[in-house]
């Protein structure tokens, strides 16, 4: 049965709309903004309307550790500077990015999971993003909005992460499931991090086998639905969700969250990089949890 858009219908923070949907409603009151990976992919051609932003902005080095999210006065000035207001809808998009051709996907779960985290309570993702948008012969541009000022107000949303001393206490427990949405690679040996392998306990469920082959477009319900099943994903359990630098888990961490309305589910936004940074935290190399 075709999705009725917004998805899902009902107060959720964040939802998913097709290039169909956007391209019918792209004149009303709303924010778009434009995380292509690049500034030059933006330039080359965007979305009408849309405000370049990119993601990484969210995070910062704190005490060292690279992956850290920002402070929420820093997220606030940005958020306002491009136009962001609390009662306007915001949508969001990536794409693989025509002059850098290096775009992974993530940008546009990362940016929706930041407006969501610092507090916007309307937050639409593209599915498909702007190379969906591109191949369903819908209008580009080269031409920059005219913005002025937003009202964004930022209020971190702690329920939605957990920090290190929690997550080292919890993660263990029957009632918990860790997810790493990392390639499964590097869930079983050597990535660029300071050891291999995973935490103990993490059941490897990378985010991409979520996606299509254009890595911004989910696949059909029914799909992911049987690869949670399969993994033992389920709403009883309290979700950690997991990957390498905190950015891979905010795809799974949305979809799990607000698509599939799961009531317990955390973000490890230090993941396996604040996990390995303790030398005396062991990690496990092989397709076995433990």
């Amino acid at each position: 049965m075709p999705k009725s858009y917004p998805y899902p219908q009902g107060s959720s923070k964040v939802k998913w709309v097709s290039p169909e949907w956007l391209e019918q409603h792209i004149k009303d009151d709303m924010s778009i903004i434009d995380c292509q990976p690049n500034i030059h992919d933006y330039i080359q051609e965007h979305i009408p309307g849309a405000v370049y932003l990119n993601e990484e902005f969210l995070r910062a080095s704190l005490k060292g550790m690279p992956n850290v999210f920002s402070t929420k006065e820093v997220v606030e000035a940005t958020f306002r500077r491009i136009g962001v207001n609390m009662s306007r809808p915001v949508l969001v998009y990536t794409g693989i990015g025509p002059f850098k051709k290096w775009g992974d996907g993530l940008e546009q779960t990362n940016m929706a999971y930041g407006l969501s985290r610092y507090g916007h309570d309307k937050v639409l993702i593209l599915d498909g993003g702007i190379d969906r948008w591109k191949k369903e012969g819908r209008q580009l541009s080269q031409v920059f909005p005219k913005l002025t000022e937003g009202d964004f107000k930022a209020t971190v949303r702690p329920e939605y992460y957990i920090e290190y001393q929690e997550f080292k206490a919890i993660k263990d427990q029957p009632d918990v499931m860790l997810l790493d949405a990392r390639p499964t690679a590097f869930y079983e040996g050597q990535g660029p991090w300071i050891k291999p392998g995973h935490i103990p306990g993490a059941i490897s469920f990378p985010w991409a086998s979520l996606m299509t082959d254009n890595k911004r477009e989910l696949k059909p319900e029914e799909e992911i639905v049987r690869m949670m099943q399969e993994a033992g994903v389920t709403k009883d359990k309290t979700i950690i969700t997991s990957c390498g630098t905190g950015r891979e888990q905010t795809n799974e961490f949305l979809l799990l969250k607000f698509y599939f309305g799961f009531p317990k589910v955390r973000g490890h936004e230090g993941a396996f990089t604040e996990w390995t940074s303790y030398p005396e935290n062991p990690t496990v190399v092989g397709k076995s949890p433990w």
